[in-house]
């Protein structure tokens, strides 16, 4: 194919398994792929790296660098024609890379195997969520590192391996994700991340973890398993909040302003059925069904007006397969 599409959706991720340096494992994300909003770009080959202007061209134009010298290709033109809101906590950063990477491995006729050189692009370095969402959708949970390898700081790009999938679930058509975006300052990203996440874990309380394997194995795992909304909804909103008390001190309590506020106005309505901060925010999501869609959507309008702040608000459903490609 010398011309082709790649899209694919963003997602949310409700926490982790483990932030503590006293258990075996590190991290083990866990999340869910979204249908919209998206990235999508279109890629051609060609004999040099050609990015249309766009906001993120120097990002993608080192994608596209990196992903050709991977592949061992002479280039490829890129156009952007939809990206994800950037560091709003919906995984914009490994879509891209990976739409990029997909994008010229299609137009040379390569198969390569994603999950394998993702690292390569500095993806999955803590979550595989990313990486997994991408390759099949659905609710996922995976692995998480060593300990013993990662400890408060994570190793160079390309020298770790993506967190295998220990759980995935297909999302039920009926549910939906109600997305209330705030215009606050991004999520962090970079080396600031990096410090906040050195310090989370230098301090982190291993009692935590302890309570959320408790929620996963006892009501996370079975709500998903039955396709119980209100038991599944209930579980991420407690697995949220326990994530929250790692990151108090920075990110200024359990969520950051003015998720918080937000999030509490979500919870008193009865059609919102899981509530919770994706990543570092500031994007807050709560969980219903199609019965209680437009309830839930007044209760969100609803939050935003009494948190006094600003806010897109966007109804979407799951995303059960991976990225998708298509020939032009």
């Amino acid at each position: 194919m010398s011309s082709v599409v790649v899209s694919t959706g963003g997602r949310l991720h409700f926490g982790f398994l483990n932030l503590s340096l006293a258990h075996e494992r590190l991290y083990g994300g866990i999340g869910l792929a979204l249908a919209t909003p998206q990235t999508q770009l279109v890629c051609h080959r060609a004999s040099r790296i050609s990015i249309d202007g766009t906001p993120d061209s120097g990002a993608i134009r080192e994608y596209a660098k990196r992903s050709c010298e991977l592949l061992g290709v002479e280039g490829v033109s890129i156009q952007l024609k939809e990206q994800l809101p950037a560091h709003q906590g919906l995984g914009s950063g490994t879509q891209l890379a990976l739409s990029v990477l997909q994008g010229v491995a299609s137009v040379y006729s390569r198969s390569p195997s994603l999950r394998a050189l993702a690292p390569e692009l500095g993806r999955g370095g803590r979550s595989g969520i990313g990486v997994a969402t991408f390759e099949r959708g659905g609710f996922t949970i995976d692995a998480g590192h060593p300990t013993s390898r990662f400890t408060t700081s994570r190793p160079s790009d390309g020298e770790w391996t993506v967190p295998a999938i220990t759980v995935h679930h297909q999302i039920p058509s009926s549910w939906r994700f109600v997305l209330v975006i705030p215009q606050a300052e991004p999520g962090r990203s970079g080396e600031a991340e990096e410090q906040s996440m050195r310090d989370v874990i230098e301090h982190a309380d291993a009692e935590i973890a302890n309570k959320i394997a408790g929620v996963v194995s006892r009501r996370l795992l079975p709500a998903i398993a039955d396709s119980n909304l209100e038991r599944f909804g209930s579980a991420i909103t407690e697995i949220g909040r326990l994530n929250g008390t790692w990151y108090t001190n920075e990110q200024g309590g359990v969520y950051r302003p003015p998720a918080g506020e937000v999030i509490s106005h979500l919870q008193d309505s009865a059609a919102c059925f899981g509530t919770g901060q994706s990543s570092w925010g500031p994007t807050v999501y709560t969980i219903t069904n199609s019965e209680h869609l437009q309830t839930t959507k007044e209760a969100a309008r609803e939050a935003v007006q009494l948190s006094g702040t600003d806010a897109t608000i966007l109804t979407v459903s799951g995303r059960n397969a991976g990225a998708r490609v298509d020939s032009r």
